[in-house]
């Protein structure tokens, strides 16, 4: 299957409605309306539609978010990560920074090592090359390659080759079939979401740029991405749930949070 082949359910549909995105839109919801499709079906063709127009900076895991371990990690730590803190099954390593990626381990690939005692194993002996691509590409490409190459999981890098995050082929799905949750995902509150006037709760995962709009604040940062990341540079740390945080004269509240990143957080105003 060509690269373009992800897209061409789309570009069916614009040939056949017409160009105009927002006329195809209207043929879809008229369709829901008269009961020709489902709630479903309709959310699905509404993404494919929008699926070649995003790019992977969008639905990515930001770098502050990635489960990752050190070069000087043994089995024994990668086991500890995958399964005591909800990780990925796929670790990216990375020597001295983020920024350099030396590999991936797979929990397969500790099994055998595991069932033999060798937690002291150094995880460099097991490690697979990474695969790197530009934050800039779209999801459409992104779908294309995982299938090509038969990967699961890539590592973003922005212009200067630095590490923007990482994306799996199960985030680059749910853009289209919505969220795919298993018994091990941790509940996760939608991104921002307004529970009563001025008070807001929100995805410690949302953009500052997202949560700067919705919730009319100030938030600017050179060194992260998301308000989880925000928060944890200023703390230095992780935050503990409970945590308070004053911004612009608003209260930045932990509600969720685990060792290795923030879950949600309450934002409301200042009591007068």
């Amino acid at each position: 299957m060509d690269e373009g082949s992800d897209s061409r359910l789309s570009n069916i549909f614009k040939k056949i409605f017409g160009s105009n995105g927002q006329q195809l839109e209207e043929h879809i919801l008229d369709a829901k309306a008269e009961g020709e499709l489902e709630s479903d079906e309709v959310s699905m063709l509404l993404n494919i539609l929008d699926f070649d127009e995003k790019s992977v900076s969008e639905i990515m895991v930001p770098r502050t978010d990635m489960a990752c371990a050190d070069a000087t990690s043994t089995v024994g730590d990668i086991a500890d990560i995958i399964i005591n803190q909800g990780a990925h099954s796929r670790i990216p390593i990375y020597k001295d920074t983020r920024d350099h990626i030396l590999g991936v381990v797979h929990a397969k690939d500790l099994l055998k090592p595991l069932l033999k005692g060798r937690t002291d194993m150094p995880v460099t002996s097991l490690m697979r090359p990474p695969f790197f691509i530009p934050e800039e590409m779209r999801l459409d490409q992104v779908l294309a390659t995982f299938k090509r190459e038969k990967l699961h999981m890539a590592i973003v890098q922005d212009e200067y080759g630095g590490t923007s995050g990482m994306v799996t082929m199960e985030d680059v799905l749910e853009e289209i079939v919505g969220e795919i949750a298993d018994e091990y995902d941790q509940e996760r509150p939608d991104e921002v979401l307004e529970v009563e006037p001025g008070v807001f709760v929100v995805s410690g995962r949302t953009l500052l740029d997202e949560v700067s709009e919705k919730c009319a604040l100030p938030l600017e940062s050179l060194e992260v991405d998301s308000i989880g990341g925000f928060l944890a540079a200023m703390a230095g740390r992780i935050p503990h749930e409970g945590e308070i945080f004053t911004i612009d004269d608003r209260k930045f509240t932990i509600i969720r949070a685990d060792d290795r990143q923030i879950w949600s957080i309450r934002i409301e105003p200042m009591e007068g």
